[in-house]
């Protein structure tokens, strides 16, 4: 059938199952608009306006982290793409699949400096798994669903789509086609399978390190099973939380900067360290000189460029985590490991019940009163290590948090994406009062909505993550972090429609939380937090990870 431009993009994302588009329309993608109308009208999709295009792809990025499925942004040319490249760049890095289509202007006016040309292909190339700069009515179709496959194929990106004016209104054949598989794994080596079982089989002290790709390939039952069956602790990285329960006896938290005590301590002693879907960042290493120098390390990853990238690897495994783990778990046998477990034990902090008005304990009344069902969404700071350090994450895809850009104004956008493609399902924001102001303007995307997403902002009055870096390494020179906070939290959300409060006990935290859910709308809950109050442990900067410091 003879289509518009436009109209065949539309198709072609519900050949892809595309159920929802967050954006901002403006002039050069308003053909595609115009063509959206129809589609929202009649339920086929439904649009999301958010308040900002950083916002709708920070959405689209939570609707992809919390399902698995491709997130979907419209944004137009100039300012409009530009707005997000941040959330582009914070997908693409966490491998979360995302297409983001921006409009451009006509192919006759590209290059001429026209209004609101901007070179957003060059602009993200860097920050993209792939991207397309149409030219051609016949490249429309081929790029959409070339772009899908590559989003959610092998390790997940961010797409781009670039779409000149006039290739929206002009016409072209159409010809619906099923959705292209993803382009297939490689098969895990079984003579390196083999070799990985031998070494489980005569450690003495192996370390599971279970990093983003486990999540990724819903691998969560089988690393499960593998570390039961050989006794095997497992730390996670904060892209993984969840995908190991916190409550398992074998579970170590996470490693790294600020992982636990018994976590860095396992890895620095281990004689294995089985890395799964892992990349080996700075925050989870520390001094890579220093890093787990007394083990074998096994990787298995789908992305071969993480080989040695970071950390050299014994033996590189290059396929999908599920896959390997089910060729690898017969050959595992199965064990126990008194001695080293009994080590492992010994290490474990001895973490009081917090009886103050300390983050641990805002962040264990939060889960009292939501529950593990509870998808949770932060910003980027101490109140994000906190949440990793105290939120017992049991279930895979219910931490949504910005890792490798560490994003401020990420979660937001983020919850609201999330809680858009997970009905019924609690969504809280914890964020801190420096990133809160970041985003607070998506709370009115929350509010047309009707997203029932509760905001809690530890609000310390300061940037706290880099004060306390300006504390501990920085002789207090505390520069541009302390912040004059004026905000009446309680009046702004008032502003929006929302109900809202400040309190500064738990009790008044618990009675807050029953009654901004009885609203069944967003809300924001202010916490006070003492400015002083630190993420312990710490590993310092160009340390190794078993130096922690967990005090002043």
């Amino acid at each position: 059938m003879l289509l518009t431009g436009a109209q065949i993009i539309m198709e072609c994302l519900l050949e892809q199952g595309a159920d929802t588009i967050f954006g901002y329309p403006g002039g050069q993608i308003m053909p595609l608009y115009d063509a959206l109308y129809d589609y929202t009208k009649d339920g086929r999709i439904r649009h999301i306006l958010t308040a900002h295009e950083q916002g709708a792809t920070h959405a689209a990025d939570g609707y992809a982290r919390s399902t698995g499925k491709v997130g979907v942004c419209f944004a137009t040319s100039g300012p409009g793409a530009t707005n997000t490249v941040t959330g582009i760049a914070t997908a693409n890095i966490d491998s979360s699949p995302i297409v983001v289509i921006t409009g451009q202007v006509p192919a006759s006016s590209i290059g001429r400096d026209a209004f609101q040309e901007v070179d957003i292909i060059g602009i993200t190339y860097p920050i993209t798994k792939h991207s397309y700069a149409l030219r051609r009515m016949d490249e429309i179709a081929d790029a959409v669903r070339e772009g899908f496959r590559v989003a959610r194929s092998g390790r997940p990106g961010a797409v781009l789509i670039d779409v000149p004016k006039n290739l929206f209104t002009e016409t072209y054949e159409y010809e619906r086609q099923a959705p292209l598989p993803p382009f297939p794994a490689p098969a895990p080596r079984q003579d390196k399978i083999k070799k990985l079982a031998e070494l489980i089989n005569q450690a003495k002290r192996p370390v599971i390190h279970a990093g983003g790709g486990v999540q990724i390939s819903g691998a969560s039952a089988e690393l499960t099973e593998l570390a039961h069956k050989a006794q095997i602790p497992v730390a996670t990285t904060l892209m993984s939380l969840g995908c190991f329960s916190r409550f398992d006896p074998l579970s170590l938290g996470i490693m790294g900067m600020h992982g636990e005590r018994e976590s860095n301590l396992a890895v620095h002693n281990a004689d294995l360290l089985i890395t799964l879907g892992g990349r080996f960042s700075d925050r989870i290493t520390g001094n890579t000189n220093g890093f787990a120098k007394k083990a074998t390390i096994a990787h298995i990853d789908i992305d071969r460029a993480e080989f040695g990238k970071n950390v050299p690897a014994g033996l590189r495994i290059t396929a999908d985590i599920k896959e390997a783990l089910i060729a690898l778990l017969p050959l595992v046998k199965k064990r126990k490991n008194p001695e080293w477990i009994a080590s492992i034990d010994s290490w474990r902090r001895d973490v009081p019940h917090a009886l103050a008005f300390t983050p641990a304990a805002i962040i264990e009344t939060i889960y009292k009163a939501f529950g593990a069902d509870t998808i949770v969404a932060t910003d980027v700071g101490q109140h994000q290590m906190w949440t990793a350090q105290n939120w017992p994450f049991s279930k895979p895809r219910k931490l949504i948090t910005s890792g490798g850009m560490g994003t401020m104004g990420f979660g937001l956008g983020a919850a609201i994406g999330a809680s858009i493609a997970n009905p019924g399902t609690p969504v809280v924001l914890v964020t801190g009062d420096g990133s809160f102001r970041m985003n607070l303007n998506e709370l009115v995307t929350a509010k047309i909505q009707g997203l029932p997403i509760i905001c809690f902002v530890l609000r310390n009055g300061t940037l706290g993550m880099v004060r306390q870096w300006q504390k501990l390494f920085w002789e207090k020179r505390f520069s541009a972090t302390d912040l004059s906070d004026v905000i009446d939290y309680g009046l702004l959300a008032r502003g929006f429609g929302l109900s809202g409060c400040r309190v500064e006990n738990t009790d008044g935290l618990e009675c807050a939380i029953k009654a901004a859910r009885a609203t069944g709308e967003a809300a924001v809950i202010c916490c006070d937090v003492f400015i002083d109050e630190n993420v312990w442990p710490i590993v310092p900067p160009g340390d190794t990870i078993e130096n922690q410091r967990t005090e002043e």
